[in-house]
């Protein structure tokens, strides 16, 4: 299973490089026509905006998988063993129950919308735009779910990848 959710979480990780790439050269393609041909696009701005709400919860997927999110890793990490392994189950119980919260009004805002279409872009439906929503969502539940069965049956969930900057000013 870590697998799979590695190779999804790779595959996530590229998948927000192109919307990210994509989000650019539509805002410089939108700059572009209003100040050099004087003509703007009507639908560039409000395109661009779906692909940073895709690019924002494609990114929170894999921050969640490489348990990169904000924490207070400077405190948990200094209590005993028994008592972290209850804080990180209480803490990733919270997480897991936003999640399924996230997934099951997202599943409804998503069935709700239908047909409705965005304002600019009539052949986009707005269902495709919210269907981030349970996708994310559900991801996000199962990586919670499997990470509250290793906290359980392990005793300690993996923290996030040593390599990688902690946000700290002191390194």
């Amino acid at each position: 299973m870590g697998k799979i959710f590695g190779r999804l979480t790779n595959l996530l990780e590229w998948w927000a490089v192109l919307l990210l790439v994509l989000m650019v050269v539509l805002v410089i393609l939108g700059i572009f026509f209003r100040y050099v041909l004087g003509a703007s696009l009507a639908w560039y701005d409000e395109f661009a905006s779906y692909l940073l709400v895709w690019l924002t919860f494609s990114g929170t997927v894999v921050a969640s998988y490489r348990h990169r999110h904000i924490g207070f890793e400077v405190v948990v990490d200094r209590l005993q063993p028994r008592t972290r392994r209850i804080v990180d189950f209480i803490g990733e119980s919270f997480v897991l129950f936003f999640q399924g919260v996230l997934l099951y009004y997202g599943w409804l805002l998503t069935s709700k919308m239908g047909n409705e279409t965005a304002v600019s872009l009539v052949w986009v439906k707005m269902s495709w735009i919210y269907s981030v929503l349970p996708i994310a969502g559900g991801l996000m539940f199962l990586i919670s779910l499997k990470r509250l069965i290793d906290i359980v049956s392990i005793g300690e969930a993996k923290r996030g990848d040593d390599a990688a900057w902690s946000g700290s000013s002191s390194e």
